[in-house]
């Protein structure tokens, strides 16, 4: 798999299925704790894993523990 080409479209699915899990989970998770929701994700749209990786590290590490919104 040296080549873009050589991808079924099973694997264009399967990258595309993981693309929007992630972008919606980090769009509602942000949204639920206080931060840019829609920074997020659209990031969480463009490449995987790296804004997960960041936004878990980001929203439970470094920022102070906001208060959820329930509702």
């Amino acid at each position: 798999m040296n080549d873009l080409q050589d991808l079924t479209i099973y694997h264009w699915l399967l990258i595309a299925a993981l693309l929007i899990i992630q972008s919606t989970w980090l769009f509602i998770d942000a949204r639920k704790r206080g931060h840019n929701r829609w920074f997020w994700g659209i990031w969480g749209l463009m490449n995987t894993p790296l804004p997960l990786i960041v936004y878990l590290v980001w929203s439970r590490i470094f920022v102070k523990k906001l208060p959820i919104r329930r509702g």
